[in-house]
């Protein structure tokens, strides 16, 4: 396989293929929620995260859209258009289970981003710190039972597509980094302050589960919703196994998040045994 010069012409062309490469085309009402038992609908019910996960999803959608209509490449606009149907799909979908189960969030978006690549990069972001944590808790949900195998079916494909954005996202990063010329130090600035903000608030999410205090706000990373047992360990091993299998399926040349695993990674490594 030849080696790809990250930035180039190629590597946009192949990140964006990969991308429309993977697209399905379906809308939320094509989906047949499954009959629940009583005691699985309380257990959706109970989980106290539905108006963050939602609301994130739809913040979400409208920062993609804002980005895809001031992007001035076609192929990237394209792409980006297309990420936004999906996350607002994503909120779609969340919505729809909700109203399945009987379960009301507020319908208040409370979103206001006047600048478009800013709230790209947050969003971006969010999503390469959140989808590691997420991918872990949705293996969880599965294996403790928490989430009932039809259920697991519908929202693997909801993963997947979290995966895709995280690499189409890494990889536009880099390219835009390395395109922008006499702008490219004021956007390294900006990349380097929106990790940092996601970083923080992760690392501080991931102390307060160590210290046994629970999750705050971060609603991907409440696994005492899904199974009390579930160490911080066995959370962190979980979500690494997962990350690596997640991104197995795309061309091996695009840059993948390294970031957010060495940080568990060396978590594990520090954390005192037990």
């Amino acid at each position: 396989m030849a080696k790809l010069r990250l930035g180039s012409g190629e590597h946009k062309k192949l990140f964006c293929d990969e991308f429309r490469n993977t697209f399905r085309t379906f809308e939320v009402r094509d989906i047949h929620w499954p009959r629940l038992d009583e005691a699985t609908i309380a257990r959706l019910r109970a989980m106290p995260f539905w108006d963050e996960a939602v609301k994130t999803e739809r913040v979400a959608g409208a920062r993609v859209r804002l980005m895809a209509e001031v992007e001035r490449d076609p192929m990237l606009r394209e792409v980006i258009a297309m990420q936004s149907y999906e996350e607002g799909r994503h909120a779609g979908i969340l919505q729809s289970l909700l109203d399945h189960i009987g379960v009301q969030v507020r319908d208040d978006l409370s979103h206001k981003q006047r600048d478009a690549e800013w709230g790209f990069l947050r969003m971006g972001y969010g999503e390469v710190f959140d989808s590691f944590f997420a991918f872990g808790l949705f293996r969880l949900a599965g294996e403790t039972g928490f989430f009932p195998p039809e259920l697991m079916e519908i929202f693997d494909a909801f993963m997947d597509e979290e995966a895709r954005h995280v690499i189409f996202f890494v990889n536009w990063a880099i390219y835009r980094n390395r395109n922008l010329k006499a702008l490219k130090p004021w956007f390294g600035i900006r990349r380097a302050l929106g990790i940092s903000i996601q970083a923080a608030g992760r690392m501080r999410t991931a102390l307060s589960m160590a210290r046994g205090s629970g999750a705050g706000e971060d609603f991907v990373m409440q696994a005492d919703a899904i199974d009390a047992d579930v160490t911080f360990s066995r959370l962190a091993r979980t979500c690494l196994e997962e990350y690596q299998r997640r991104f197995q399926k795309y061309d091996p040349r695009l840059a993948r998040p390294r970031l957010v695993p060495k940080m568990v990674e060396y978590a594990l490594r520090v954390m005192p045994s037990g």
